[in-house]
């Protein structure tokens, strides 16, 4: 793994206007993430992750608005892309998977019409280049090729989510966010696609940005997690020091309010769980 960051966040700070005032959501963010590293955000809900992950993919609207800091990815000043640049620079550097696939997905086009979107715009526009890709992309995700002329609503919620991660991997970008991806899943389809999604990093060494309140899930899939509470990166480190050593309270609070299996069960043994 590169010692080179992939991923810079320095001070970062994103507002939301509120009428004549802004509130702060988040507050001087800053960490690093390295080529085909992945790091968690974690931290209860309204603790800023998701607004983090958003200001890195410059997917905030109004009334949020980033008003200090700055975010480079591989070298690419994100904050000052505009207009095409802009709209090129994702899906090619950096993807987004979503919580609800079915919301990500349009329910009025096919899995193969989407993909064909996808591609158009960003250049390839050969059909049967577009339905080799998109078909190998399926093979990729465990799903079956013959599949490419189905509706969303014909896929169960995993094969939804990961016909999302086919998406986000179609221009093999640098680094995928994963806000919440499995949050809407069973425990055992939630194994399966982080399963999943850890070959696949191997296999083309994209970083991934995980976002989730889930700490037990986050020390199973992450190298590296962060904390977030009330919109500031409080802690870092790996799972095992962060449940060995915590440093803040609140890193302390959360492995605690991890659910045991008996009573008389130490809430933090020194060893993720």
């Amino acid at each position: 793994m590169s010692t080179v960051p992939l991923l810079s966040v320095r001070d970062l700070c994103v507002d939301y206007a509120t009428g004549t005032k802004l509130v702060r959501a988040a507050d001087r963010v800053s960490f690093d993430l390295a080529q085909g590293e992945v790091m968690g955000l974690a931290g209860e809900s309204g603790s800023g992750k998701s607004t983090v992950a958003f200001a890195i993919a410059r997917l905030h609207k109004p009334p949020a608005f980033v008003t200090g800091g700055s975010v480079t990815l591989d070298g690419t000043d994100v904050l000052a892309l505009k207009g095409e640049e802009l709209r090129q620079w994702r899906w090619r550097d950096l993807s987004v998977v979503l919580q609800s696939a079915m919301n990500a997905l349009n329910p009025l086009l096919t899995v193969e019409a989407q993909f064909r979107d996808l591609f158009h715009a960003h250049g390839v526009r050969d059909k049967a280049e577009v339905r080799e890709r998109s078909a190998e992309l399926l093979r990729l995700v465990g799903i079956a090729p013959d599949r490419l002329g189905d509706w969303p609503h014909t896929f169960s919620g995993g094969m939804r989510q990961r016909l999302v991660i086919a998406m986000a991997l179609a221009l093999r970008p640098k680094l995928i966010v994963m806000d919440e991806p499995t949050t809407a899943l069973d425990v055992v389809v939630q194994r399966e696609i982080l399963e999943q999604v850890a070959e696949l990093r191997a296999k083309f060494g994209f970083a991934v940005l995980f976002i989730t309140h889930d700490l037990a899930l986050m020390s199973q899939f992450c190298d590296r997690v962060g904390i977030m509470l009330k919109g500031e990166l409080v802690e870092q480190g790996t799972p095992a020091e962060l449940l060995a050593r915590p440093r803040h309270p609140y890193t302390k609070r959360l492995w605690d309010s991890l659910p045991r299996l008996h009573p008389d069960t130490p809430a933090r043994t020194g060893t993720a769980p």
